[in-house]
């Protein structure tokens, strides 16, 4: 009785060397997602981030500071980095308090505030920012502040304030604080820019009834990759940060869970990113959602996504209306 393991290989022998063509290519195409996957581990899990304060400089400047995100960044930087803060918003007073607490907590960092009402007079508090910054070895700008729809809407439901507000603070803001930071970094030949995209504009290949705010963020994400291009030879990182939902208020989400972190999470995996890729999605689950994501054809994503957004419109429109008849 012969060997089964001679007959496969005479049968193998016996087969034209095309028609091993599909076995290859499977065997091809397993290996490619092997290494993927892997990759994917390694960067989530494994990789280490780099020492912020040695690569780039000693102070970061961080815009929305006062809450979410770009409040997580500030402590974590102070704390985990040794990073001296310029903190950026609108409101002097909890400027004055969160540095404070930073202090509490870090006691050797030295800290400085710049009020900027991005919705307002943004030329004006740019220029604050320069010569507060003026001589300092700026070596990293979080560019966090931004906002959102209240609720979900209609595109010509957009009231004229809000769409000013949204291109103003996501597009203008971003853009200013950048243009302002750079010439420092260029000069001293070192530096890096973490602009805060969304995954509205990244993700998902739309977000209806998010028209505006989308495609603000689309900018940033644009902004973001030919700028980095642009300096990466001069020394400089420029980031694109694509969250997915984040447990803040302008998500309208208060309660962190595992697809939805807590913007300390959020922060504590966006640091590890920095100096790597152009964009990325630093919390592991919203990056696996992402690779979902890609393979699931465009026209379901969009049929799900205006389907979830309504809803929230309708929510947002009987809260609007008990309000007013209070």
């Amino acid at each position: 009785m012969a060997c089964p393991h001679v007959e496969y290989v005479e049968f193998i022998q016996a087969q034209p060397w095309w028609a091993l063509f599909p076995a290859i290519i499977g065997l091809l195409s397993l290996l490619k997602f092997s290494l993927l996957l892997l990759r994917w581990i390694y960067v989530s899990f494994l990789r280490p981030g780099k020492p912020l304060r040695r690569r780039y400089g000693q102070w970061a400047v961080v815009t929305g500071c006062t809450d979410g995100i770009g409040r997580a960044f500030s402590f974590q930087l102070a704390r985990r980095h040794g990073m001296n803060l310029v903190l950026v918003g609108r409101n002097q007073e909890k400027l004055s308090q969160i540095a404070e607490e930073i202090k509490e907590k870090s006691p050797k960092i030295e800290t400085q505030t710049v009020v900027i009402d991005f919705s307002g007079d943004l030329v004006e508090g740019v220029t604050r920012l320069e010569k507060v910054i003026q001589g300092l070895d700026v070596g990293l700008l979080i560019n966090s502040a931004g906002i959102s729809y209240p609720y979900a809407r209609y595109f010509h439901e957009v009231d004229d304030e809000l769409l000013k507000n949204l291109i103003k603070i996501n597009v203008e803001g971003v853009t200013r604080v950048t243009h302002a930071v750079l010439p420092g970094m260029v000069e001293r030949k070192r530096g890096a820019i973490i602009n805060i995209g969304s995954g509205a504009a990244t993700v998902i290949p739309s977000d209806p009834l998010y028209t505006v705010y989308a495609a603000t963020k689309a900018y940033i994400d644009q902004f973001s990759r030919c700028l980095n291009v642009e300096y990466k030879a001069k020394g400089i990182d420029v980031q694109c940060q694509v969250p997915l939902y984040v447990a803040t208020k302008m998500a309208s989400v208060r309660k962190s869970s595992f697809l939805i972190p807590s913007p300390e999470t959020y922060a504590s995996a966006g640091l590890r990113h920095i100096g790597y890729e152009a964009t990325c999605t630093p919390y592991w689950v919203h990056s696996a959602i992402w690779c979902v994501a890609s393979i699931i054809p465009e026209s379901a994503i969009d049929w799900w996504r205006i389907g979830f957004n309504l809803k929230i419109r309708k929510r947002g429109q009987t809260k609007d209306a008990r309000k007013k008849a209070e």
